[in-house]
């Protein structure tokens, strides 16, 4: 009997290999980049800039991308609907969730949206049209970014979304300087709040704004829910504090606690109170229209936001001042010398399927299209952003190894040629940037002040190279300093579906208000009191929960 046994299992174990090597075939079989004999219509929800402008001719069905992708994979694209870029076409995907009336596809961007459609039953499983249909490129992407990425759009063992993979860099919140002031007072890039603080007194002396802050409907700081990419917060002027709001981090005890919360947010606060006392901070804080504006026009020397600001506002200011020396640094450090920011998930975006619809796998084909094809656009003829359910997807090093690829060749050291090889596919940009890295940046090499600069010669190019040599390389070069802080949890729990929004509210205008002087500083002790009341308790153990 026992032979018997082992005889069956011997003969399943053949069958189980022939179907494995059988599906492995297929897969490889099916090409990625597959032009169907037929037009496949996609339906898709859009996110769009107010001031979007397009060349003559153009529209959102009909622009570089949708003529791509036609031209490629004979995939029609058509816009269900459109809505301005942020709160309105968060509030759209919101009433199209509600009602279940989704479009076959679409591009969200929390993880608290995700995991509505998900609880409602409303997606694809995309797991067959993943393994078949993504390129080696993005598979390769999706391997090197790990669990933190994969199980973000893992549910009960179905993949139900293809993620953003954003490279770490999103997360780190720089200090932008116009260093062409500080060439003028004679002062040095302050490292420290103290150091800080000089300087923007002496920026203000100058009858300019000393640091701009949030915009009316802007970000004090990044939160769990939201934990990249903020403009013109405090982000950085929290870290130096050991001050982690909106995060869910490690108390003394070791359960989780929320950072705004803390003893140390309290004492950031009142830093950020007396600098808006003094003067320091934008007066109009909080209330400015765009926050941008400033900076463009010249008016503000400080401000802290992501690397990429090369791409927006700073194109802008040098084209109105060309001296506009504007340089990244990795501070203000904390009372021992570190850097300590807070970090986010690589995956806080993510394309979704309709369930139901026909060909989940024309999803996975456009994703491909964007990776293989993206340095083919110009993005002068419309951004990145308009080709149709982008989510950003690249390698976790795609910037250190970009910015150590540039530095090669400039140093000739390497020839633009040599990234010519299979080695570097993933990082799809790269061959295009080292060909015209040159083109942008002038003599000597390394120096990196906007006069050595040449972004009148292509400017896609520089707001590339800039953000790249300006915006990482002060995170690169204070690894041996840096402390990160990341959130243990970045979705909402089942009891912040009802109170969160209180929650924040409270927050966000207790904060403002002490910052502001409007309120006393001790309104924060009330404020914990009622936070912890109004559903904190509540929710701090459902986050005790989620991370057991």
């Amino acid at each position: 009997m026992a032979k018997k046994v082992l005889n069956v299992l011997l003969l399943s174990m053949f069958f189980i290999g022939v179907v494995s090597t059988n599906s492995i075939s297929v897969a490889q079989s099916v090409d990625p980049f597959g032009k169907y004999s037929e037009p496949v219509v996609l339906n898709i929800a859009m996110s769009v800039a107010p001031t979007l402008t397009l060349p003559p001719g153009d529209n959102l069905e009909n622009d570089q991308y949708t003529r791509h992708i036609k031209d490629n994979l004979n995939i029609i694209i058509k816009v269900a609907w459109q809505a301005a870029s942020g709160d309105n076409y968060t509030q759209k995907v919101n009433l199209a969730i509600a009602s279940n009336n989704l479009p076959d596809a679409m591009t969200v961007y929390t993880p608290a949206q995700l995991r509505q459609m998900v609880k409602f039953g409303q997606l694809e499983d995309l797991t067959e049209a993943y393994n078949k249909y993504a390129s080696p490129a993005m598979k390769t992407m999706m391997k090197k970014a790990g669990k933190l990425v994969s199980s973000a759009v893992t549910f009960n063992g179905k993949m139900l979304a293809i993620p953003a993979i954003n490279v770490p860099e999103d997360g780190y919140h720089l200090m932008w300087i116009r260093k062409d002031w500080l060439d003028k007072l004679g002062l040095k890039p302050p490292r420290t709040i103290d150091e800080l603080e000089k300087v923007a007194k002496a920026f203000v002396d100058m009858g300019t704004i000393g640091i701009s802050g949030p915009q009316s409907g802007g970000l004090l700081y990044a939160n769990f829910l939201a934990a990249t990419n903020n403009t013109f917060g405090f982000d950085p002027i929290f870290s130096a504090y050991h001050s982690y709001p909106g995060f869910w981090i490690k108390g003394a005890d070791g359960n989780p606690v929320y950072g705004s919360i803390l003893p140390e947010t309290k004492k950031a606060l009142a830093k950020l109170r007396d600098l808006y006392s003094k003067g320091l901070i934008d007066k109009q804080m909080g209330i400015r229209k765009d926050s941008a504006e400033p900076v463009v026009s010249g008016k503000s020397g400080i401000f802290f936001g992501p690397w990429w600001m090369g791409y927006w506002p700073l194109p802008d200011a040098i084209t109105n001042d060309p001296k506009a020396n504007w340089q990244a640094y990795a501070a203000p450090l904390d009372e021992d010398g570190r850097w300590t920011p807070h970090l986010g998930t690589p995956a806080n975006s993510f394309t979704v399927v309709r369930k139901g619809y026909e060909h989940p796998e024309a999803v996975v084909k456009i994703l491909n299209l964007l990776i293989r094809d993206e340095s083919k656009f110009d993005f002068t003829k419309g951004g990145i952003g308009l080709y149709p359910l982008r989510v950003p997807m690249a390698p976790l090093d795609e910037g250190e190894v970009t910015v150590k690829a540039g530095k090669a060749v400039l140093a000739g050291i390497k020839k633009p040629e040599d990234y010519d090889v299979p080695q570097y596919d993933i990082y799809k940009l790269l061959r295009q940037d080292v060909r015209n890295i040159k083109e942008v940046k002038l003599k000597p090499y390394d120096r990196m002040d906007i006069q050595y600069w040449n972004p009148k010669a292509n400017m896609t190019a520089w707001s590339r190279w800039y953000s790249l040599m300006v915006g990482c390389s002060p995170i690169y070069a204070a690894k041996s300093i840096t402390k990160p802080v990341y959130s243990l949890i970045y979705y909402p729990t089942k009891t912040m579906e009802t109170k969160w929004a209180t929650l924040k509210k409270l927050e966000d205008e207790t904060f403002m208000k002490i910052i502001m002087g409007v309120a006393p500083l001790d309104s924060f002790d009330k404020f914990v009191e009622d936070w912890k009341k109004l559903g904190g308790d509540e929710i701090t153990a459902e986050v005790k929960e989620e991370i057991k």
